[in-house]
């Protein structure tokens, strides 16, 4: 078992920090302690800006030094992988990572697994749900990994602000995994039912390392505008003596869109960044961590764990959907400053937009039903277009409900090449039922 080094850790601190004189923050040397000794599975609760991913970093490095195996990172973005890499990279870890962004990457970076030449390797949890991925890379490391790390462990719970249904792959690999194998999860935003499920995911003897979650650094503000054109006009006024950069959010492409080509209508520097911005992603977060751009006007897709230090203020063209989005979005602000601001504005189509969120996030129970009464009805199994000609439902309707009941435990159907197919006999879904 691998000793902890105290004093290499606090080294690997001021390295991957840029800060000579750097010394680590309430419990973090602790965590960091706990992972490398072994000592159990570890949920990390604290707030935005803490330092989490000094944690598994330092931790990573440490092992490595030690002769132990890759570890394995789970993160839910590419925006965040991108920051996690640059950051790993800064403090000499051989950092890459698998995702549908860099196929053409792939074959290098499987080959440098095969000769132990990457010491943390990223991927998002739907890589998870890859065959290719888990017979041809995964199994061929599994037996070497030295430590899970899931990163915004709040995305496995369905009462989390950002549930991704396949974080819920976990489930299963984590029942497969050696109890010795250090496991560690980090969040910013766990209540109380968020984190029953993460202790029935991750492990009922799950340690929880938490802290204090105020920011003072960062200074709050609620507006009630109620029209777009109010806070269109305030943008305009206030973003011409607000100091610093930082991001502007909105619920929907389309106000992203419109924000954004208001404001450059202006004279202001700034750039839309969506799920649709596609090639532009990376050119776009560098051009912010650079001050580049006064702003971004984002969607959630920029959302978790985008990381810039200095980043001065995060304005909310509309309320985001929970208390806790809210926090993890603003929290983006003030990490290395004395002072930063949230401003929220508030408007009278939110709450239809987020309502209209709520109803499509999950499949009805007459989608679900619907779905499986078809492949019920045909053993050798349909595929998705096949589907849409049996039922009356959106691609993306039915694209929605096959993923979900994918991933439950035991899964009700199965991929076999093109074609889904029924596998179970009892339909009683054991998780998935509570969406419907």
């Amino acid at each position: 078992m691998p000793s902890y080094a105290s004093e290499r850790a606090l080294q690997l601190l001021r390295i991957g920090s840029g800060c000579a004189d750097a010394t680590f923050r309430d419990d973090q040397e602790n965590a960091i302690r706990h992972v490398v000794e072994g000592q159990g599975r570890l949920l990390v609760v604290q707030k935005t800006g803490w330092g989490k991913s000094f944690v598994y970093f330092i931790a990573t490095k440490l092992l490595r030094e030690a002769g132990s195996g890759p570890v394995l990172l789970i993160s839910p973005l590419l925006a965040l992988m991108r920051n996690q890499i640059a950051a790993a990279e800064r403090m000499g870890l051989r950092a890459a990572t698998i995702n549908s962004d860099n196929q053409d990457e792939w074959t290098e970076v499987e080959a440098k697994l095969g000769f132990n030449e990457i010491d943390i390797l990223l991927i998002s949890p739907e890589r998870l749900a890859n065959e290719r991925f888990r017979t041809q890379v995964l199994a061929g490391i599994a037996a070497q990994i030295s430590l899970l790390v899931i990163d915004e462990a709040h995305c496995i719970s369905d009462w989390g602000h950002d549930f991704r249904p396949h974080y819920r792959l976990l489930e299963r690999i984590v029942r497969t995994l050696p109890p010795n194998l250090r496991l560690l999860a980090t969040t910013a935003t766990a209540n109380n039912r968020v984190m029953e499920d993460l202790a029935a995911v991750l492990g009922p003897k799950l340690e929880v390392s938490g802290g204090d979650l105020n920011r003072a650094s960062l200074s709050l503000q609620t507006i009630r505008l109620p029209s777009q054109a109010e806070r269109l006009a305030w943008l305009a006024e206030q973003l011409a003596t607000l100091q610093g950069h930082g991001v502007i959010y909105t619920l929907t492409v389309r106000d992203a869109n419109q924000v954004s080509d208001w404001l450059k209508s202006r004279g202001f520097n700034v750039e839309a960044y969506t799920g649709e911005t596609g090639d532009r992603r990376e050119e776009l977060e560098q051009a912010l961590l650079n001050n580049q751009v006064k702003a971004l006007v984002a969607t959630t897709a920029l959302g978790m764990g985008y990381d810039k230090p200095d980043m001065a203020f995060v304005i909310h063209y509309q309320m985001p959907g929970s208390v806790v989005a809210y926090y993890q979005q603003v929290g983006r602000a003030g990490r290395a400053l004395d002072s930063a601001y949230g401003v929220l504005l508030s408007g009278e189509e939110e709450s239809r937009i987020t309502d209209w969120f709520i109803k499509s996030a999950f499949p009805t129970r007459q989608e679900v039903t619907d779905v499986l009464d078809a492949l019920e009805k045909e053993p050798n199994g349909l595929s998705v277009p096949e589907l849409l000609g049996r039922v009356n439902l959106s691609k993306g309707r039915v694209e929605k409900t096959i993923a979900l009941l994918s991933l439950e435990s035991p899964a009700p159907l199965a991929k076999q090449g093109s074609k889904w197919q029924l596998v179970a006999a009892d339909r009683k879904l054991t998780h998935f039922q509570w969406f419907c």
